[in-house]
């Protein structure tokens, strides 16, 4: 056999051999991130047909209306457990420049992603003068209202309203050590984790030495397992976000945004995150169910004729409660729901311990959110905290909500126009994550 003959015989072996390994890796994602999901009795592919045919097109409608738009959110909220460090200056948002050495010691790299955090990670606070004159009207309109608790962060003086239309969630160049400090305290300080986590190590290190392998705890009872598991769906989403809105490239000052393929691949594959990124986007599909079991509960109290979502334009204000509406019967026609009475229903003095411990810790991962140093990335964490947060009050409320009266308002539960606005939004955002996953499926089979 001659040397080219051999060369070429190995040439294809090789070839083969790719091939083989790319079949495998694209089983293993196929294997890993279908079937049915942990404690519940729902496929991936159910969830994924009723959020693309359903859930996904009205949900984006119901982001657009003027009363979902807006959210009102503190960004200036010191962080209570740390001395902020951000990744460096965010433009307009009253944090430190940019570290002056990065500038002395001449260091391109560094201070060119510095300056395109700032960017990126700036809020766009324009609003219309006719939009603030109404918002002063809506709170006139709130006021009048028994409200289920009082949250100081909207009486806040600092506190201001943000068009979420023009503050879209997406890479931000926010990372390093800040962002992954965040994130460690969630899993480390607040989550009911398991007794060995696969967790990041050092956020500098290379991606394949940053993280440890661990198994799952088999002794975390149903509401530990839960509470890992939404605020590592919550991770995931916010990771696939930022994944599908990427700065891929920018000329003329005119910035080009899309899906990134080697920045999900390097959050999710199961070769890169050793075999955990496919949990983590099954993480993100039991989050969807729980949120998704919270508005089939909820919408006995927006079907009521004393609810309208007021924002001044009666036609307008009709119409967004008719899609609200809609949307919450689909939902309550999902036929595989989480059933959340399967929680907290042991003994009831140690449920009721259980079931307060639990939302303490909720409560302090949403503090956690103001260490955020990217402004945009706080305000979008602050709102899917706040969301999450509703929906779960939303399910441990079941017997208020049944008890509500037809024509005057209730102590017994109550939703302020916050919650109303977060709840909607932090599941569009859940929604819009499935959405995108499906097309990095389609953009992954094809790039092999």
């Amino acid at each position: 056999m001659s040397e080219g003959v051999r060369r070429a015989g190995a040439g294809q072996g090789v070839a083969a051999a790719l091939l083989v390994t790319l079949s495998f890796l694209r089983s293993v994602v196929e294997a890993q991130v279908t079937g049915v999901l942990d404690d519940c009795l729902c496929d991936i592919d159910s969830i994924d047909n009723f959020n693309t045919y359903k859930i996904f097109p009205k949900i984006k409608k119901l982001q657009e209306r003027d009363y979902f738009r807006y959210y009102k959110v503190n960004l200036k909220r010191p962080c209570p457990f740390w001395a902020e460090d951000g990744h460096c200056s965010i433009k307009d948002c009253h944090v430190e420049p940019c570290p002056e050495y990065l500038k002395m010691a001449n260091n391109t790299k560094e201070l060119e992603d510095c300056e395109q955090a700032n960017k990126l990670g700036a809020i766009n606070s324009t609003l219309s003068n006719q939009s603030k004159e109404a918002f002063i009207d809506w709170a006139r309109y709130d006021d009048s209202r028994d409200h289920f608790c009082e949250l100081d962060d909207e009486r806040s003086p600092a506190a201001q309203y943000v068009d979420l239309l023009l503050n879209p969630e997406r890479y931000t160049g926010y990372k390093g050590t800040s962002a992954w400090r965040v994130w460690n305290s969630i899993y480390e300080e607040n989550c009911f984790k398991p007794r060995s986590v696969y967790r990041p190590l050092n956020p500098l290190a290379p991606s394949r030495g940053r993280f440890f392998i661990c198994t799952f705890s088999l002794g975390l009872c149903l509401e530990k397992r839960v509470f890992y598991k939404l605020i590592s769906g919550l991770h995931a989403s916010i990771n696939l976000h930022l994944c599908a809105n990427y700065l891929l490239e920018e000329t003329w000052g005119k910035p080009s945004w899309g899906p990134n393929i080697k920045e999900f691949k390097r959050r999710f594959d199961p070769v890169e995150t050793k075999g955990e990124g496919p949990r983590r986007l099954k993480n993100l599909y039991f989050l969807y169910l729980i949120e998704l079991r919270a508005l089939s509960k909820v919408a006995p109290y927006f079907e009521r004729s004393i609810v309208d979502l007021y924002t001044g334009n009666a036609e307008e204000d009709a119409d967004t409660k008719t899609l609200l509406l809609n949307i919450f019967q689909d939902t309550k026609s999902f036929p595989m729901h989480f059933d959340e009475k399967s929680m907290f229903a042991g003994d009831k003095k140690g449920a009721k311990s259980l079931k307060e411990e639990f939302r303490l810790h909720f409560k302090n991962i949403s503090r956690i959110m103001d260490c955020v140093g990217c402004d945009k990335c706080r305000l979008w964490g602050k709102l899917q905290t706040q969301g999450l947060g509703t929906a779960l009050k939303i399910l441990f409320s079941e017997k208020e909500i049944q008890k509500l009266p037809e024509n005057s308002p209730s102590k017994g539960f109550q939703l302020t126009r916050q919650e109303i606005v977060a709840l909607l939004n932090a599941f569009g955002r859940l929604s819009t994550s499935i959405r995108d996953l499906q097309n990095f499926k389609v953009l992954l089979q094809h790039s092999r």
